[in-house]
């Protein structure tokens, strides 16, 4: 997505902030990231606040307002957001500004006790019953082994997008940002999802299923349902890397398919 300065936003818009801010004094691009029009760290007469948008004829723009929608029910790890605006054609999302790095996920960083405390909490929550966010079932159904989709059903709040990018590290926590995909489900298919991207890091299979397990609901769900948490990541991470063959997406699905392997043999 092709990205603009805050300055080239309509006029109405940019007052619009500015009624919720207080004078606008400088607006920095962030360059990071790709899935936001205006991505944006801008200094006001009440502070500092990142702003990201997206035009409102964009695809991608009911997962904003997703994240808008979600975002009430996050735990404290997560940056807070202060407003939502949509108006002259653009939705805006102004966050709590976080002075943070990503996440180091490589093996013995300082960094995986702050990451398994924030996903930690993250177990506790619940998702609303009262906003439209996806089901895990649904999600996985195209991927799931015929019969196992059972297992993937719960209550608990999932991110399930644990790359590193999405993992600030600041004031000596980790803060999980970037909620355009809440789910529904299973409590233990974070865990999962988490082990995967550790793998990416560098962390052996074993290493990162050992770091899976020690969150209760990994711990304690049907090994059934953790083969197939398996089964269904590598054939996901299959298709994509068969539609879009870049490297990295390659060896995702080289990954996932030595995590199902292991899975598999655990059950």
């Amino acid at each position: 997505m092709s990205r603009i300065p805050f300055d080239q936003l309509p006029a109405g818009v940019r007052q619009a902030v500015a009624d919720k801010t207080g004078t606008l004094q400088e607006a920095t691009t962030v360059q990071a990231g790709m899935n936001s029009g205006i991505a944006s760290v801008l200094e006001t007469e009440s502070g500092r606040v990142f702003v990201k948008g997206i035009r409102t004829d964009h695809p991608q723009v009911a997962a904003q307002r997703r994240e808008a929608a979600i975002a009430p029910y996050l735990p404290a790890s997560c940056p807070r957001l202060h407003w939502h605006l949509e108006l002259d054609s653009w939705n805006l999302l102004g966050y709590e500004m976080i002075d943070g790095r990503h996440a180091d996920y490589t093996p013995g960083s300082a960094d995986l006790p702050l990451v398994e405390a924030a996903l930690a909490e993250l177990q506790q929550t619940q998702a609303p019953a009262d906003i439209g966010i996806k089901n895990a079932v649904d999600r996985w159904a195209d991927y799931a082994p015929p019969g196992t989709l059972s297992h993937f059903d719960g209550s608990t709040l999932l991110h399930t997008d644990y790359a590193p990018d999405n993992v600030l590290i600041a004031d000596g926590r980790a803060r999980l940002i970037d909620w355009a995909w809440p789910t529904r489900g299973a409590a233990w298919i974070d865990p999962g999802a988490l082990a995967l991207r550790l793998m990416e890091a560098g962390h052996p299979v074993e290493s990162a299923l050992a770091f899976a397990d020690r969150f209760p609901s990994w711990r304690e769900a049907e090994p059934d349902a953790l083969t197939a948490f398996g089964t269904a990541t590598a054939a996901l991470w299959l298709e994509i890397a068969s539609e879009d063959t870049v490297l990295w997406k390659r060896e995702m699905a080289e990954r996932a398919a030595v995590l199902a392997r292991a899975l598999g043999e655990g059950s």
